[in-house]
């Protein structure tokens, strides 16, 4: 069958289980776009900003588990994906991007909008491919999904000439993939999951340190298993949490720079730790050669370049979490450990990381406890990065699986508003809300428009304090309150701005007001925006600064909380 390469990109799209593209045309890209209408089923949201495209696919892929597609044109059209392609590249989310370029004869000529998008995500992409001939398309999409969602899961782009877009060939379906030089390993070596069943046996202090792999290979039942079969308390990575139930008795929090003390002193004490699907990124070690200094370690991930990158391990296992649990499981013993768990208890006691201050002030963690309260740990939270996304960790109760969607690695900042666009149009019937600083806010909030146009009801809650939050926070503590570039004079009004878009917008000045707004919000059957006019200087509490250790950790004066 005779058949143009864009209507091959589309036809392959369909095949792969794709059922919505986040994209804007442009003049490279254009021969796919106008063979759209073509291919009904294949939705197409015309985003702002090749960012918001980038973003929304990552939201839309974290929350289905399967690749999430963007449409790019070439040149400053594939440039806008980078921050995007990166972020999903830290985070390990599946994304296959289709980048238009400039036709064959031109490329290498500097013409118009001409940019070597291979050569500039190279490093970003699990893979990229430059398609010459319309004949290598189908195959060339077919790997790009199976790389993408496979193994350690990663974005890879198509750039594709607009010549061969144009070029009609003989179409056929590749029937079968011939990737020689890529086979990810996924059961686990059985002797080395015996090893780790031994170590689990003979620890009297063991602690389950679980990552972003548990959530990428939905081993959430498998996690819960072990969990309570040895009675092991589960701490979780910042893109760990919601892997388990944090209205579990074994959840014992996520440690590191900003992570709750008791989970950080608890991986200290610790005489092993079982690794799930992490890998012991810095946010969590501090210095490498005193973290966890005590304990042997068990290291499960599917990378086996992630496996004593970082931390030197007494068993490694290269795999897929829930593979290799479903087999350990069968080797560990039922215990109790009954001692450490009350020790753990008595952590949580004297370091309460999760109280509130008492005061009649407007905070930003009273925000994030009330939006829990009111959802009851039932909506999917998606964050930027800075004070707010730690204090939406760590004070929204995360009971549901895949419930928190925020840049980890990358830190994106504008994360935030795209990708929650992308997670509702993943789960149309859930509740989906956006915590966003003014700051982070403010770099894509021209999605708004998209969101609107696409009648997605997500909540945005903005916790303004008119600073870049946690920039202020490290200049009071490490620059003596030299507060340099870093407090916002000129913020727009974002009940007006929401009010412009045609979106409900709440302002919030009052701590009673609070609640009223997110129930209002929650009652709107359209997106809402609401802007909580937070205390300015309020800080995020723990703190182990840069590089240092637990011993180090800075905690909230306990003169200044009260029980939550």
């Amino acid at each position: 069958m005779k058949m143009r390469g864009a209507q091959i990109v589309c036809e392959s799209l369909l095949r792969e289980g794709c059922d919505v593209v986040f994209g804007i045309p442009g003049g490279a890209i254009l021969p796919l776009y106008q063979t759209l209408p073509e291919f009904p089923n294949l939705r197409h949201i015309l985003v702002r900003h090749e960012q918001g495209a980038a973003h929304a696919a990552d939201g839309y892929a974290r929350v289905t588990g399967k690749p999430g597609v963007a449409f790019a044109t070439s040149g400053p059209g594939a440039t806008n994906l980078v921050t995007g392609i990166a972020a999903a590249q830290m985070d390990s989310v599946p994304m296959v991007i289709v980048t238009g370029q400039v036709g064959r004869p031109a490329i290498g000529t500097d013409a118009f909008q001409e940019t070597d998008i291979t050569g500039i995500t190279l490093p970003i992409t699990k893979h990229n491919f430059l398609v010459m001939d319309a004949n290598d398309i189908a195959r060339v999409i077919k790997e790009a999904f199976f790389i993408a969602n496979s193994g350690r899961p990663g974005p890879v782009l198509v750039d594709i000439p607009r010549d061969v877009f144009m070029e009609e060939v003989d179409y056929e379906e590749p029937q079968k993939l011939d990737l020689p030089g890529y086979k990810p390993t996924v059961l686990g070596n059985n002797r080395q999951i015996k090893k780790a069943a031994d170590l689990i046996r003979s620890a009297k202090k063991p602690v389950i340190l679980a990552g972003h792999g548990v959530i990428i290979s939905r081993a959430y039942d498998e996690l819960r298993e072990l969990a309570e079969k040895a009675q092991i308390p589960v701490i979780t990575t910042l893109l760990g949490i919601s892997c388990f139930p944090e209205d579990h008795v074994l959840w014992t929090g996520w440690p590191g720079m900003h992570g709750m003390a008791y989970s950080s002193l608890a991986l200290d004490e610790a005489d092993l730790i079982i690794a799930l699907g992490m890998r012991f990124d810095d946010r969590i070690t501090g210095n490498v050669k005193k973290f966890s200094s005590k304990s042997k370690k068990i290291h499960v991930d599917i990378d086996p370049s992630e496996i004593g990158k970082i931390v030197s391990v007494d068993v490694p296992i290269v795999g897929d979490v829930k593979e290799v649990l479903q087999k350990l499981n069968k080797h560990v013993d039922a215990s109790t450990h009954g001692d450490w768990l009350k020790r753990i208890e008595i952590l949580k006691e004297d370091h309460p990381s999760l109280r509130l201050p008492d005061t009649d002030k407007l905070i930003a963690r009273q925000v994030i406890r009330d939006i829990s309260d009111v959802t009851d740990g039932d909506a999917t939270i998606v964050t930027g990065v800075g004070q707010h996304q730690m204090w939406a960790a760590q004070h929204y109760e995360f009971k549901n699986p895949c419930s928190l969607l925020t840049s980890g690695g990358s830190g994106t900042m504008g994360y935030e508003v795209p990708a929650a666009m992308g997670a509702q149009v993943a789960k149309p019937e859930g509740t989906v809300w956006s915590i966003a600083g003014d700051g982070g806010f403010q770099m894509t909030l021209c999605e708004l428009a998209t969101i609107v146009e696409n009648k997605l009801p997500v909540k945005f809650a903005i916790l303004n304090n008119g600073f870049l939050g946690m920039v202020r926070q490290w200049q009071e503590i490490f620059f003596e309150s030299s507060y340099v570039s870093t407090g916002y004079s000129g913020n727009p009004d974002f009940v007006k701005l929401a009010e412009a878009y045609d979106i409900k917008g709440i302002r919030v000045t009052d701590k009673t007001q609070v609640k009223t707004a997110i129930r209002e919000a929650m009652e709107h059957d359209g997106p809402v925006l609401i802007d909580f006019i937070v205390e300015q200087e309020e800080n995020v509490y723990p703190m182990i600064p840069s590089g240092m250790t637990v011993k180090d950790m800075i905690e909230e004066p306990s003169s200044e909380r009260v029980t939550a």
